[in-house]
């Protein structure tokens, strides 16, 4: 069984690890960018992405919710999981094929969104 993309976008590196293991762990293939730009490179080459998981604050003048916006104008229906710091976010979450999860959390939560976002 094909193993669903989930791209990863997080500039903190033991974050992005952690993330990266529980999600490979939970049946995952895992994509890594630690920031905006480097996500948008990535995502010509990841057509059959399942799955964006975006930090909301990015370095580098491009936040998560504009790498979602632009991910979208390539896959309209992609799923995304958006992790903050801010949980006055969660408000934007208008989708249901959208999570705002507010840090800290436990990488569990991150699957278990993950896993339904995807419809596994």
């Amino acid at each position: 069984m094909d193993r669903p993309k989930v791209l990863i976008v997080e500039d903190e590196f033991l974050i992005r690890l952690t993330l990266s293991e529980a999600l490979s762990d939970d049946g995952f293939e895992v994509i890594e960018a630690g920031s905006g730009v480097e996500a948008l490179h990535a995502l010509p080459e990841h057509e059959d992405l399942a799955l964006l998981l975006t930090d909301v604050q990015l370095p580098g003048g491009m936040n998560g919710l504009e790498v979602a916006r632009r991910a979208r104008d390539i896959r309209a229906d992609l799923p995304v999981i958006y992790v903050t710091g801010r949980p006055d976010g969660a408000a934007a979450a208008a989708s249901a094929n959208e999570v705002f999860i507010a840090k800290p959390y436990l990488p569990s939560q991150v699957c278990t969104a993950a896993r339904r976002l995807t419809g596994r």
